[in-house]
């Protein structure tokens, strides 16, 4: 009796030790994923905080424009002192002068502030779509702010079959959460470019390449606008064909990154243009008497 009771000790020590192992092991392995999950997070920003530095040496060029500006200004009023005898057109003209001047301060300081903000939307917005995109692999899908705009590159193997543009299932789930995203900034449009490889297609569907790159781009945009809802007022779509590679077609591998389709987000033409339209003030100088 007495073996037969050591025996159910043991077997209930050994069960509890096996369910106590199991549980270690998986706080392990969530563990480790957490971690893994942190340092793709850290990298994230470590590339948002370079991108975001180059911005503001950029803002602090535009700075020092605006303090060259007001060194000009400072010597004109010292030369309007130094003068016992200044004609009324000389005074005029140089009246005229500094009013010019502030103005250039003003629009570089408004330049500068716009160029911040622009600068700390782009930063959320790239953080939104990793994270939303994060499912997704990073062979198919790159985020990356070029030349102050987002773009968004899909490879074309995750978009359509080949020779196609027939939407599939998988892309839907990928441009439904970049339309979330779009959706939540009204300030914002959207470029819908179409990439192909230099291989010649032509079938009773698409003329070439150019044709095939056009359809891409279309069917991304009308996908956006008639599931998703964004304005199509917001958008364009364009074909770039095989004239604008990512690297050479002289490879398997090179044709694949080329054929990809980029929604580009970016300000509206319109605001952008009107913020980069500088003061039509005259800065010329007339010579007093």
């Amino acid at each position: 009796m007495k073996t037969i009771q050591f025996m159910a000790i043991g077997l209930v020590v050994l069960m509890t030790s096996c369910v106590s192992q199991k549980k270690y092991a998986a706080a392990q392995d969530r563990v480790a994923l957490c971690e893994n999950n942190l340092q793709n997070s850290q990298n994230e920003v470590a590339l948002l905080q370079t991108n975001l530095a180059n911005e503001k040496n950029r803002s602090k060029s535009l700075e020092q424009q605006m303090e060259y500006f007001k060194s000009t200004n400072t010597d004109l009023l010292a030369r309007l002192s130094d003068l016992s005898v200044v004609s009324k057109s000389g005074a005029e003209s140089i009246k005229q002068s500094l009013e010019a001047l502030n103005e250039q301060n003003k629009y570089i300081r408004d330049l500068t502030t716009s160029m911040q903000r622009k600068d700390s939307i782009n930063l959320v917005l790239v953080m939104n779509l990793k994270r939303s995109l994060d499912d997704f692999d990073d062979d198919d899908i790159n985020i990356e702010v070029k030349k102050g705009v987002i773009y968004v590159s899909i490879s074309d193997k995750m978009l359509f079959r080949s020779g196609s543009y027939q939407i599939s299932d998988r892309a839907e789930e990928v441009i439904g959460k970049i339309a979330k995203i779009v959706n939540d900034h009204k300030e914002l449009d959207i470029l819908v470019e179409g990439h192909t490889d230099n291989v010649p297609i032509a079938n009773e569907c698409m003329v070439d390449n150019w044709d095939l790159s056009v359809k891409r781009a279309t069917s991304i945009v009308r996908l956006m606008q008639n599931k998703f809802g964004v304005q199509p007022s917001r958008m364009t779509a364009g074909g770039r064909s095989e004239y604008l590679p990512k690297t050479t077609n002289e490879t398997v591998d090179g044709r694949t990154k080329n054929r990809r389709t980029e929604i580009v987000i970016l300000p509206k033409l319109d605001q952008f243009f009107e913020l980069l339209e500088p003061p039509t003030t005259s800065v010329e100088v007339e010579q007093p008497e």
